[in-house]
């Protein structure tokens, strides 16, 4: 039997009512409905925020191992580098003495001054007025300029300690004092072309200043200081004794008070005569030391911005000429050593030589007639010299030329030294008039310090040394640090010849055109020199000579050559034995009780009449 589905039955409501209970149920299922997407979207959104943190977590995570672990070291040292800081503090340049310990270089303190009138705290006339007489300008234009300006007006920028230290004693606001340290050349222009000088940015342009730089500059050590955080240098991090630095100084073979002499004694002939320029050198045979270097005209190492940029290099060794006779002691010294000649040869002197196509004349045509070596020299016979070195085979004699040094530089410790020149060897020995002009002294050039250099070898019995002015590095206790490698004396004559020479030379004083050069009880060798200077078109200057003499002293006990050059003197009475042998005798007066040199023989004194 089939049974009928079951049904529902419903009570009977009233239509209203039925209406209330559908609504109901429908709200009922959109409530439901919208608490399940309400559900949902909570999740997804939870999930959204979860997979936010995750992935920030892992990218913080990453993030900390690149910092940490990949570029840990490079931003630890980067951390280390702003922390600290690399200084080197500023060392002053060494001093420079000459031999007594006299000053003539040395750095100080001195201070850049800037205004500011806008922290002012007195009005700008009352601060003028103070400020003018210490600043030595006008309180009106001083006035005028902070006026015109509210900040960072320069005042000075190099004012002395001492000066700035008054300002300082003022106390007045807007101020500012900036110190710094500059060059200081206490003799000014005694010394100015041994020592030279230093330009704004404390780099040495001449003299020792330049050639010795490495001595000069003191070696700082570089420290690394904490920061604090405001950057702020921290001392107490800095090691112990770094600002301290030595008290070595550059001792130099100078004697200042010999340089003052020579240089009264130049001035005064330069004077008279009307010269170009001149130069005195004073060299101890025995090791080359320079005593004396003087050249005219120079210039004020402090105000070198308004010298004549000609006047840094020294023309004593950075300039050639022809030193005419002065250079034919050595080549007698040539010919002895050669045995080509003997102290008691004679010659005649007709007053003039043919040689090739030449014809040769002594100086004003004079004519000797016969004479010995020692006269040649005394009355610089041109004729007999040429007479002497005929007797040696040209390439002989350019041998003893380049032995002599001729063609070559000294290697002094003076900045811009040129070397000698001598014409080639087959020039040389091709043409007879090259020997024959070279006997006197001309056709060849070198620099006066190189001749010095070679009469120093008839001082000291035959050894070239090397001219130099620096001593070495001492400290304030007298005490040599350094001493500069020298090249070794070298071998050119043997003391016999010399010895000779020079007693040659010393007839040149007593008896010859060198007697302007004497001093009572002194035996003093010499040579006198009237060249012609040569145009650098060829040939010679017609109305232009260069006079020199060259003297030795002691003549018992050779050390101490003395050279004095005047260029272009004007007259006609301007030869080597009126112009430059009475500044040595000058030099030789003062260097004698310097170098305390006893007399040859004893002073005659006499007696003083009541």
């Amino acid at each position: 039997m089939r049974k009928s589905p079951s049904r529902i039955k419903f009570r009977n409501l009233p239509s209203s009512g039925f209406k209330k209970q559908q609504k109901a149920s429908v709200r009922a299922l959109e409530e439901s409905a919208s608490t399940k997407d309400q559900s949902a979207n909570t999740k997804s959104r939870l999930f959204v925020v979860w997979g936010v943190l995750v992935a920030a977590g892992l990218g913080l995570a990453v993030n900390l191992y690149q910092l940490q672990i990949v570029s840990g070291p490079k931003l630890t040292q980067k951390a280390r580098n702003q922390q600290m800081v690399n200084l080197r503090p500023f060392m002053p340049r060494r001093p420079v003495i000459d031999r007594t310990n006299n000053v003539l270089a040395l750095d100080r303190p001195v201070y850049t001054v800037y205004a500011h009138p806008k922290l002012f705290n007195k009005s700008g006339s009352d601060i003028a007025n103070e400020l003018a007489p210490i600043l030595d300008k006008d309180a009106a234009d001083l006035e005028k300029i902070f006026s015109s300006k509210k900040s960072g007006i320069l005042l000075s920028s190099a004012l002395p300690e001492e000066l700035a230290d008054r300002i300082s004693s003022l106390h007045l606001d807007g101020l500012e004092l900036i110190q710094k340290y500059s060059r200081l050349y206490p003799q000014q222009d005694l010394v100015a072309d041994v020592v030279g000088y230093v330009n704004l940015d404390r780099r040495g342009q001449a003299g020792v200043e330049y050639s010795q730089e490495k001595l000069l500059e003191r070696s700082g050590q570089t420290v690394r200081l904490s920061r604090a955080g405001n950057g702020a240098l921290m001392p107490d991090h800095a090691p112990e004794g770094f600002l301290h630095f030595d008290d070595l100084r550059l001792q130099l073979t100078i004697d200042s008070r010999l340089q003052r002499s020579a240089r009264l004694a130049l001035l005064q002939q330069m004077k008279k005569f009307g010269a170009k320029r001149g130069a005195v050198i004073v060299m101890d045979a025995w090791d080359g030391s320079l005593l004396a270097l003087v050249s005219q005209p120079t210039y004020n190492p402090n105000e070198y911005s308004k010298a004549d940029i000609s006047l840094f290099k020294n023309w004593t060794v950075a300039d050639l000429y022809e030193p005419g006779s002065t250079f034919k002691p050595l080549n007698v010294a040539i010919a002895l050593e050669n045995n080509i000649i003997k102290p008691d040869d004679t010659f005649n002197d007709s007053g003039s030589i043919q040689v090739a196509d030449r014809i040769i004349r002594n100086a004003e045509n004079k004519r000797y007639g016969r004479i010995n070596i020692a006269q040649i020299l005394q009355h610089s016979s041109n004729i007999g010299m040429v007479q002497i070195i005929q007797r040696l085979q040209p390439s002989v004699y350019y041998n003893w030329l380049e032995r002599l040094g001729l063609g070559q530089g000294i290697e002094t410790d003076l900045p811009f030294e040129v070397a000698s020149q001598l014409k080639s060897q087959e020039e040389f020995i091709a043409s007879p008039i090259e020997a024959a002009t070279t006997s006197f002294g001309q056709g060849f050039s070198l620099t006066p310090l190189q001749l010095v250099q070679m009469h120093g070898a008839l001082a000291n019995g035959g050894k070239l040394v090397t001219p130099h002015v620096v001593r070495g590095l001492i400290d304030t206790k007298g005490h040599m640090h350094y001493l500069p490698n020298l090249p070794a004396p070298r071998q050119i004559f043997s003391s016999a010849t010399t010895q000779k020479v020079v007693e040659m030379m010393e007839s040149v004083v007593s008896q010859g055109t060198g007697k302007a050069s004497q001093i009572p009880g002194y035996r003093i060798a010499g040579k006198t020199g009237t060249a012609q200077v040569a145009s650098r078109a060829g040939g010679y200057l017609s109305n232009a000579k260069i006079t020199s003499f060259v003297g030795i002293l002691p003549v018992e006990s050779p050390r101490y050559v003395v050279l004095a050059l005047v260029d272009e003197p004007k007259g006609e009475n301007a030869f080597g034995s009126t112009v430059a042998a009475p500044i040595v005798k000058a030099v030789m007066e003062a260097l004698i009780p310097i170098e305390q040199i006893p007399p040859s023989t004893p002073i005659s004194s006499t007696p003083v009449s009541p």
